[in-house]
């Protein structure tokens, strides 16, 4: 079956309605067909007008983080995901949580729980990079630097006005380890200071990492 080989092939990379659409241009009714495809499990909705192969094609998928940087853009992989895949956090993170410039917006799939938090720009573009996952399939993230900023920026309430209280959070409430910490750029991390939200929590952190 044409369809099903066309599946398979791109099987590693979410679908879009847009896609599907070239896809199936032959037929007069291509909503019609996606439904068909999703009933005789071709086709795995995520959510509206996006999905991935089903299980009668008995192939991989895409990996989560890229299916959060489809399921909205523009976005990336941030905050606690990002700090546990990095290693840098000790505790397995089960929501995919990221960041756009659009409102903040929640999602539960079939593939998890997928949160997007709003952040203004030109903060938000900065410190992203494309990471590798698997083969084929590179994905949006923020750095490890980035991932710490945006975690103090969007937890509501939490401000440092020591460098005391910077240090216990890092070290006891995130549990991360000094050596872990002095791997981290400050640089980078103090160029980001002027379009930053938080700006006077974010410096005591910063001299925190750069005195560990």
């Amino acid at each position: 079956m044409e369809i099903a080989r066309e599946l398979s092939a791109h099987a590693r990379h979410p679908f879009t309605h847009q896609w599907l659409g070239s896809l199936l241009k032959k037929y007069k009714f291509p909503n019609d067909k996606v439904h068909d495809l999703i009933q005789q499990q071709l086709l795995e909705p995520v959510k509206r007008g996006l999905y991935v192969a089903g299980p009668a094609l008995k192939t991989g998928k895409p990996e989560p983080f890229l299916l959060a940087n489809h399921i909205m853009g523009p976005s990336y992989v941030s905050v606690d995901t990002a700090l546990f895949y990095y290693g840098l956090i000790p505790e397995r993170v089960y929501e995919i949580a990221s960041m756009t410039i659009k409102s903040s917006r929640e999602f539960s799939t079939p593939f998890g729980h997928f949160s997007y938090t709003r952040l203004p720009l030109p903060y938000y573009a900065f410190g992203i990079r494309q990471i590798k996952l698997a083969e084929d399939q590179f994905v949006l993230a923020a750095s490890p630097e980035k991932a710490l900023c945006d975690r103090l920026i969007t937890t509501s309430g939490l401000v440092f006005r020591s460098q005391k209280a910077a240090k216990a959070w890092l070290l006891e409430d995130l549990r991360m380890e000094e050596e872990q910490l002095r791997q981290l750029d400050t640089k980078a991390m103090l160029g980001w200071l002027k379009d930053a939200p938080k700006n006077e929590s974010l410096k005591n952190m910063i001299k925190v990492i750069e005195n560990v």
